[in-house]
């Protein structure tokens, strides 16, 4: 909170018996001071009550007139400051009223502001709050950013002040047709969108640090194209369930793919499981408490039988409830199960948590506000794009229809 109050420096007074006005300038626990400019008698500033009794002196009414507006522009200058998201140095604010030039910051550049971001999410992947695997979207943004000043800049860095709204689209395009990476050509558009999106959450980052002043991504407002989300049916789910795997690997990598479509946590939410994650109620019926550490959010899900089982069968076997295997290998292994039971979709961890919306939940009548909240989403309009209605449930649905007009 702001707080400006005038004070009489008394120890100090020229020939004429006036004293110089300071202001303290208060603001969040910190303070400065600095003169108003303004002087008065000690007297007088002790018989007005500090200016604030009724005037009659006209002399005493300018100065105090004076006082005001010189409160009224330290409100306007902080008020401006913090309208950027910047933090108010009270040094650079003493300096500006008075006119006095202060130090130049070093430029901010866009690499260093994204790698002090990136430094400071590793803080928070290290403390579980975050997943691994978003951290390296960051890294990636940053070499990707790298690559685009070399390219068209012919330099390893720039200055933030610099960016301008060219700047932002000529990445973006260049994200989009321009890129490599493994020998592919180009971004697919959604990609595109959350890496401009993690630019700018990365400046976002370095003006509330106070590093720059306006975040230049803020501009940007590229929208993710809504896809079909690929899901499991229930004949399909079962073809896996019931497939007995002789390789030790596949066996395991299919049991936490199960485990994912029956509980909707993707597999680093689900391999960091353990024994206090498994809470009874009061009706002894068991549900699994956790956070998404994609997102932090907690996402309570009541443990059906066929993820109580896989428990079961890894139980004490590991110090998780899960096996724990790389993601890298769970999607190539994946691939394989998917060929061997004979199915057509490309199954990933997307798929498990798209089946547990849609076959396990959605298509058994459960209601989309509790299928969002057990998958974590911070509102029902995520829940809508991964939750799409069987053609079977759609049928079954027609079927009674049909019933009733014959």
């Amino acid at each position: 909170m702001l707080k400006v109050n005038f004070y009489l420096k008394a120890d100090k007074v020229n020939k004429s018996g006036l004293s110089p006005i300071f202001a303290k300038v208060s603001f969040h626990n910190k303070s400065t001071t600095m003169s108003t400019g303004k002087m008065m008698t000690r007297e007088r500033w002790q018989a007005t009550t500090n200016l604030r009794n009724t005037l009659r002196l006209e002399n005493e009414k300018v100065i105090r007139n004076a006082l005001e507006i010189f409160k009224l522009d330290v409100e306007r200058r902080v008020n401006d400051i913090l309208k950027f998201g910047s933090q108010v140095s009270l040094d650079s604010l003493k300096a500006e009223i008075q006119g006095k030039s202060i130090p130049n910051k070093k430029a901010a550049g866009i690499i260093g502001i994204i790698e002090k971001h990136n430094v400071h999410f590793k803080k928070k992947t290290d403390a579980g709050d975050r997943a691994p695997a978003s951290l390296q979207k960051y890294q990636r943004a940053q070499t990707l950013l790298g690559t685009f000043l070399l390219k068209h800049y012919q330099a390893a860095e720039m200055d933030v002040s610099e960016i301008d709204d060219a700047f932002v689209f000529s990445l973006e395009s260049f994200l989009r047709y321009d890129s490599e990476f493994k020998g592919i050509i180009g971004i697919r558009n959604n990609s595109v969108v959350k890496y401009m999106r993690m630019f700018k959450t990365a400046c976002r980052h370095a003006v509330r640090m106070g590093s720059i002043v306006k975040n230049p991504f803020e501009v940007y407002d590229g929208k993710l194209k809504v896809t079909d989300s690929v899901f499991l049916s229930q004949h399909e789910l079962d073809v896996i369930n019931l497939k007995i795997f002789d390789i030790e690997r596949l066996q395991r990598v299919k049991d936490i793919f199960l485990f994912s479509c029956y509980t909707g946590y993707a597999p680093v939410d689900a391999t960091s499981l353990n024994e206090t994650n498994i809470i009874k109620d009061g009706s002894d019926s068991l549900w699994i408490i956790a956070k998404r550490a994609k997102t932090d959010i907690r996402a309570n899900v009541p443990l059906l039988p066929p993820a109580l089982k896989i428990i079961e069968k890894y139980r004490g076997k590991q110090p998780g409830l899960l096996p724990s295997i790389s993601n890298q290998k769970m999607n190539a292994y994946l691939k394989e199960i998917g060929d061997v039971c004979g199915i057509q979709k490309k199954l990933t961890w997307y798929v498990a948590r798209h089946t547990f919306a849609t076959t396990v939940t959605l298509g058994n009548g459960v209601r989309i506000e509790n299928v969002s909240a057990m998958m974590g989403h911070t509102n029902i309009k995520q829940t809508q794009h991964y939750a799409k209605v069987m053609d079977e449930s759609v049928m079954v649905d027609m079927d009674r229809l049909k019933e009733r007009y014959k």
